[in-house]
Protein backbone atom coordinates (compact mmCIF):
# COMPACT_ATOMS: atom_id res chain seq x y z
CA UNK A 1 0.00 0.00 0.00
CA UNK A 2 0.97 3.98 -0.57
CA UNK A 3 2.17 5.21 3.05
CA UNK A 4 -0.11 8.49 2.07
CA UNK A 5 -3.34 6.55 0.69
CA UNK A 6 -3.24 4.76 3.87
CA UNK A 7 -2.35 7.65 6.35
CA UNK A 8 -5.39 9.76 4.27
CA UNK A 9 -7.56 6.31 4.95
CA UNK A 10 -7.03 6.08 8.47
CA UNK A 11 -7.58 9.57 9.12
CA UNK A 12 -11.25 9.32 7.67
CA UNK A 13 -10.15 12.62 5.28
CA UNK A 14 -13.47 14.42 4.19
CA UNK A 15 -14.03 17.39 1.97
CA UNK A 16 -16.67 20.32 2.80
CA UNK A 17 -17.18 22.73 0.31
CA UNK A 18 -17.98 26.32 1.43
CA UNK A 19 -19.79 29.22 -0.34
CA UNK A 20 -18.15 31.01 -3.34
CA UNK A 21 -16.22 34.51 -2.88
CA UNK A 22 -17.36 36.92 -5.55
CA UNK A 23 -15.24 40.63 -4.92
CA UNK A 24 -13.99 43.86 -7.01
CA UNK A 25 -13.11 46.92 -6.17
CA UNK A 26 -11.06 47.44 -2.91
CA UNK A 27 -11.80 45.30 0.14
CA UNK A 28 -10.35 43.11 2.78
CA UNK A 29 -11.93 39.88 4.30
CA UNK A 30 -11.06 39.16 7.86
CA UNK A 31 -11.42 34.97 8.66
CA UNK A 32 -11.73 33.57 11.82
CA UNK A 33 -9.57 30.45 12.70
CA UNK A 34 -10.78 27.59 10.62
CA UNK A 35 -11.45 24.48 11.95
CA UNK A 36 -9.72 21.59 9.95
CA UNK A 37 -7.46 22.45 7.03
CA UNK A 38 -8.59 25.06 4.42
CA UNK A 39 -7.94 25.75 1.22
CA UNK A 40 -9.11 28.11 -1.34
CA UNK A 41 -8.51 28.44 -5.00
CA UNK A 42 -8.79 31.64 -7.28
CA UNK A 43 -10.70 31.02 -10.51
CA UNK A 44 -10.90 34.42 -11.36
CA UNK A 45 -8.76 37.67 -10.26
CA UNK A 46 -6.28 38.03 -8.00
CA UNK A 47 -5.52 38.96 -4.46
CA UNK A 48 -3.75 38.84 -1.11
CA UNK A 49 -3.54 36.02 1.42
CA UNK A 50 -2.27 37.44 5.00
CA UNK A 51 -1.94 34.42 7.74
CA UNK A 52 -1.44 34.78 11.32
CA UNK A 53 2.01 34.25 12.40
CA UNK A 54 3.54 33.87 8.59
CA UNK A 55 5.65 36.86 8.04
CA UNK A 56 5.20 37.69 4.39
CA UNK A 57 1.81 38.41 2.43
CA UNK A 58 1.57 35.81 -0.31
CA UNK A 59 -0.11 37.23 -3.85
CA UNK A 60 -2.36 34.70 -5.38
CA UNK A 61 -3.32 34.61 -9.23
CA UNK A 62 -5.81 33.15 -10.83
CA UNK A 63 -5.65 29.14 -10.74
CA UNK A 64 -3.51 29.44 -7.85
CA UNK A 65 -4.45 27.75 -4.20
CA UNK A 66 -3.73 26.95 -1.12
CA UNK A 67 -3.74 25.28 2.07
CA UNK A 68 -4.08 26.46 5.24
CA UNK A 69 -2.69 23.24 7.58
CA UNK A 70 -2.98 25.41 11.26
CA UNK A 71 -6.01 26.64 12.65
CA UNK A 72 -5.00 30.61 12.48
CA UNK A 73 -6.69 33.22 11.37
CA UNK A 74 -6.51 35.12 8.12
CA UNK A 75 -7.26 37.73 5.66
CA UNK A 76 -7.95 38.07 1.94
CA UNK A 77 -7.69 41.23 -0.01
CA UNK A 78 -7.69 43.15 -2.60
CA UNK A 79 -4.37 44.39 -1.63
CA UNK A 80 -5.04 47.97 -1.62
CA UNK A 81 -6.07 49.79 1.37
CA UNK A 82 -9.59 48.80 2.30
CA UNK A 83 -11.71 48.56 6.05
CA UNK A 84 -11.47 44.99 6.95
CA UNK A 85 -14.83 43.51 7.24
CA UNK A 86 -15.55 39.77 9.01
CA UNK A 87 -15.87 36.57 7.01
CA UNK A 88 -19.35 35.55 9.14
CA UNK A 89 -21.92 38.19 8.29
CA UNK A 90 -20.51 38.61 4.58
CA UNK A 91 -20.82 34.93 3.97
CA UNK A 92 -24.04 35.00 6.12
CA UNK A 93 -25.66 37.26 3.16
CA UNK A 94 -24.30 34.56 0.29
CA UNK A 95 -27.08 34.07 -2.30
CA UNK A 96 -27.36 31.07 -4.59
CA UNK A 97 -23.76 29.45 -2.73
CA UNK A 98 -21.88 33.36 -3.51
CA UNK A 99 -20.87 35.82 -1.23
CA UNK A 100 -19.87 39.31 -2.25
CA UNK A 101 -17.80 41.62 -1.10
CA UNK A 102 -16.47 45.08 -2.06
CA UNK A 103 -18.17 46.31 -6.02
CA UNK A 104 -17.98 44.45 -9.08
CA UNK A 105 -16.78 40.65 -9.97
CA UNK A 106 -13.11 40.64 -10.50
CA UNK A 107 -12.18 37.90 -8.16
CA UNK A 108 -13.50 34.50 -7.90
CA UNK A 109 -12.44 32.36 -5.10
CA UNK A 110 -13.80 28.69 -4.65
CA UNK A 111 -12.85 26.86 -1.28
CA UNK A 112 -13.85 24.75 2.15
CA UNK A 113 -12.20 22.89 3.97
CA UNK A 114 -10.90 19.12 5.01
CA UNK A 115 -11.93 17.49 8.06
CA UNK A 116 -9.94 14.52 9.52
CA UNK A 117 -10.15 11.63 12.18
CA UNK A 118 -8.47 13.09 15.90
CA UNK A 119 -4.81 11.46 14.82
CA UNK A 120 -4.57 14.40 12.14
CA UNK A 121 -2.52 16.36 13.76
CA UNK A 122 0.33 13.78 14.82
CA UNK A 123 -0.02 11.91 11.45
CA UNK A 124 0.13 14.54 8.84
CA UNK A 125 -0.83 18.05 9.79
CA UNK A 126 2.55 18.54 12.32
CA UNK A 127 4.66 18.42 9.62
CA UNK A 128 3.64 20.28 7.02
CA UNK A 129 3.90 24.36 6.87
CA UNK A 130 1.23 26.32 8.26
CA UNK A 131 0.66 27.29 4.71
CA UNK A 132 1.04 25.31 1.02
CA UNK A 133 0.81 27.76 -1.90
CA UNK A 134 0.58 26.15 -5.22
CA UNK A 135 1.18 28.76 -8.42
CA UNK A 136 -0.41 28.30 -11.13
CA UNK A 137 1.23 28.33 -14.98
CA UNK A 138 3.53 25.48 -13.80
CA UNK A 139 3.56 21.92 -14.80
CA UNK A 140 3.09 21.05 -10.94
CA UNK A 141 0.49 22.94 -10.99
CA UNK A 142 -1.56 20.92 -13.81
CA UNK A 143 -2.96 17.90 -11.82
CA UNK A 144 -4.47 20.55 -9.72
CA UNK A 145 -5.49 23.05 -12.04
CA UNK A 146 -7.61 19.42 -13.49
CA UNK A 147 -9.40 19.29 -10.39
CA UNK A 148 -10.35 22.50 -9.55
CA UNK A 149 -11.89 22.61 -13.17
CA UNK A 150 -13.86 20.23 -12.54
CA UNK A 151 -15.20 21.21 -9.23
CA UNK A 152 -16.24 24.12 -11.22
CA UNK A 153 -18.07 22.70 -13.66
CA UNK A 154 -19.94 20.45 -10.96
CA UNK A 155 -20.66 23.63 -9.36
CA UNK A 156 -21.47 26.12 -12.41
CA UNK A 157 -24.16 23.09 -13.73
CA UNK A 158 -25.00 21.25 -10.70
CA UNK A 159 -25.92 17.93 -11.92
CA UNK A 160 -27.00 15.32 -10.25
CA UNK A 161 -25.04 14.18 -7.25
CA UNK A 162 -22.59 17.42 -8.05
CA UNK A 163 -21.83 18.05 -4.26
CA UNK A 164 -20.67 14.64 -3.47
CA UNK A 165 -18.54 14.81 -6.66
CA UNK A 166 -17.72 17.73 -5.89
CA UNK A 167 -16.18 16.69 -2.38
CA UNK A 168 -14.22 13.92 -3.86
CA UNK A 169 -12.58 15.99 -6.67
CA UNK A 170 -11.52 18.30 -3.71
CA UNK A 171 -10.09 15.25 -1.78
CA UNK A 172 -8.39 14.76 -4.69
CA UNK A 173 -6.91 17.50 -5.27
CA UNK A 174 -5.88 17.57 -1.60
CA UNK A 175 -3.59 14.80 -2.42
CA UNK A 176 -2.40 16.49 -5.45
CA UNK A 177 -1.27 19.35 -3.46
CA UNK A 178 0.69 17.30 -1.21
CA UNK A 179 2.41 15.08 -3.61
CA UNK A 180 3.54 19.07 -5.31
CA UNK A 181 4.81 19.86 -2.01
CA UNK A 182 6.67 16.88 -1.69
CA UNK A 183 8.17 17.16 -4.79
CA UNK A 184 8.94 20.47 -4.64
CA UNK A 185 10.04 20.80 -0.63
CA UNK A 186 10.74 17.89 0.17
CA UNK A 187 13.00 19.48 3.19
CA UNK A 188 9.78 21.09 4.27
CA UNK A 189 8.03 18.53 5.92
CA UNK A 190 8.98 16.08 8.43
CA UNK A 191 8.17 12.37 9.87
CA UNK A 192 6.87 9.93 7.27
CA UNK A 193 6.57 12.85 4.73
CA UNK A 194 9.99 13.38 4.35
CA UNK A 195 11.07 9.86 4.16
CA UNK A 196 8.96 9.00 1.06
CA UNK A 197 11.34 11.66 -0.70
CA UNK A 198 13.96 9.29 -0.18
CA UNK A 199 13.87 6.28 -2.97
CA UNK A 200 15.44 4.07 -0.41
CA UNK A 201 13.00 4.69 3.11
CA UNK A 202 9.58 5.36 0.43
CA UNK A 203 10.37 1.91 -0.52
CA UNK A 204 10.89 0.20 2.72
CA UNK A 205 7.54 2.57 4.01
CA UNK A 206 5.65 1.13 0.99
CA UNK A 207 6.83 -2.67 2.03
CA UNK A 208 5.66 -1.73 5.56
CA UNK A 209 2.40 -0.48 4.79
CA UNK A 210 1.70 -3.51 2.17
CA UNK A 211 2.19 -5.86 4.78
CA UNK A 212 2.58 -4.34 8.11
CA UNK A 213 1.79 -7.95 10.27
CA UNK A 214 4.95 -9.56 8.29
CA UNK A 215 7.40 -10.09 11.04
CA UNK A 216 10.18 -7.55 9.21
CA UNK A 217 13.89 -7.55 9.92
CA UNK A 218 15.84 -4.72 9.58
CA UNK A 219 18.19 -6.76 7.36
CA UNK A 220 15.13 -7.66 5.35
CA UNK A 221 13.88 -3.90 4.83
CA UNK A 222 17.39 -3.10 3.59
CA UNK A 223 17.46 -5.42 0.75
CA UNK A 224 13.86 -4.12 0.13
CA UNK A 225 15.55 -0.44 -0.07
CA UNK A 226 18.93 -2.03 -1.88
CA UNK A 227 21.17 -0.26 0.85
CA UNK A 228 22.92 -1.37 3.71
CA UNK A 229 21.92 -1.93 7.35
CA UNK A 230 23.29 0.71 8.45
CA UNK A 231 22.54 3.39 5.82
CA UNK A 232 18.83 2.27 6.04
CA UNK A 233 18.70 3.01 9.50
CA UNK A 234 21.06 6.41 9.46
CA UNK A 235 18.46 7.37 6.54
CA UNK A 236 15.24 6.45 8.37
CA UNK A 237 16.34 8.09 11.05
CA UNK A 238 17.49 11.61 9.05
CA UNK A 239 14.13 11.24 7.34
CA UNK A 240 11.26 9.90 9.38
CA UNK A 241 13.01 10.34 13.28
CA UNK A 242 13.26 6.90 14.27
CA UNK A 243 14.12 4.14 12.98
CA UNK A 244 12.30 1.58 10.89
CA UNK A 245 11.38 -0.97 13.45
CA UNK A 246 10.04 1.29 15.89
CA UNK A 247 8.09 3.41 13.10
CA UNK A 248 6.54 -0.16 12.22
CA UNK A 249 5.68 -0.45 16.11
CA UNK A 250 3.61 3.10 15.96
CA UNK A 251 1.76 2.21 12.32
CA UNK A 252 0.90 -1.07 14.05
CA UNK A 253 -0.45 0.54 16.80
CA UNK A 254 -2.19 3.13 14.88
CA UNK A 255 -3.96 0.23 13.07
CA UNK A 256 -4.88 -1.53 15.89
CA UNK A 257 -6.35 1.53 17.16
CA UNK A 258 -8.18 2.53 14.19
CA UNK A 259 -10.00 -1.40 14.74
CA UNK A 260 -10.81 -0.85 18.07
CA UNK A 261 -12.68 2.14 17.58
CA UNK A 262 -14.59 1.33 14.57
CA UNK A 263 -15.25 -2.46 15.19
CA UNK A 264 -16.29 -4.80 17.50
CA UNK A 265 -13.65 -7.55 16.90
CA UNK A 266 -11.97 -9.14 19.80
CA UNK A 267 -8.33 -7.82 20.73
CA UNK A 268 -7.18 -11.05 19.85
CA UNK A 269 -8.26 -11.05 16.37
CA UNK A 270 -7.04 -7.51 15.94
CA UNK A 271 -3.31 -8.46 17.36
CA UNK A 272 -3.27 -11.30 14.85
CA UNK A 273 -4.25 -9.02 12.29
CA UNK A 274 -1.52 -6.07 12.98
CA UNK A 275 1.56 -8.66 13.56
CA UNK A 276 1.48 -9.31 17.02
CA UNK A 277 1.08 -13.01 18.24
CA UNK A 278 -1.51 -12.60 20.98
CA UNK A 279 -3.67 -10.83 22.88
CA UNK A 280 -0.93 -10.16 25.58
CA UNK A 281 1.93 -8.82 23.32
CA UNK A 282 -0.49 -6.54 21.64
CA UNK A 283 -1.53 -5.56 24.79
CA UNK A 284 2.20 -4.83 26.09
CA UNK A 285 3.22 -2.05 22.78
CA UNK A 286 -0.16 -0.56 23.10
CA UNK A 287 0.38 0.57 26.44
CA UNK A 288 3.89 1.21 25.79
CA UNK A 289 2.70 3.97 23.06
CA UNK A 290 -0.58 5.04 23.66
CA UNK A 291 -0.22 5.07 27.65
CA UNK A 292 -3.61 3.55 27.96
CA UNK A 293 -4.18 -0.64 27.58
CA UNK A 294 -6.55 -1.53 24.51
CA UNK A 295 -9.61 -2.12 26.31
CA UNK A 296 -9.34 1.23 28.20
CA UNK A 297 -8.71 2.80 24.75
CA UNK A 298 -11.83 1.49 23.60
CA UNK A 299 -13.67 2.19 26.82
CA UNK A 300 -12.40 6.18 26.26
CA UNK A 301 -13.40 6.18 22.36
CA UNK A 302 -16.64 4.56 22.38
Amino acid sequence: MDPLEDVLALLETRSHLSTSLVAGGSWTVRFDAPSGVKFNAVRRGCCVLEVDGVDEAIPLAAGDCYLLTRARGFTLSSGHEATPVSAGPVFARAERGVARVGHGDDVLLIGGRFSFGARAHELLLDSLPPVIHVPAGTNQAEAVEWALAAIDRELLHRPPASTLMAEHLAVVMLIHVLRLHLAREPRAVSGWLAGLADPAVAAVLRAMHEAPARPWTVAELARIGAVSRSTLAARFKDTVGQGPLAYLTRWRIELASQHLRGSTETAASIARSVGYGSESALSVAFKRITGMSPRDYRRQAG
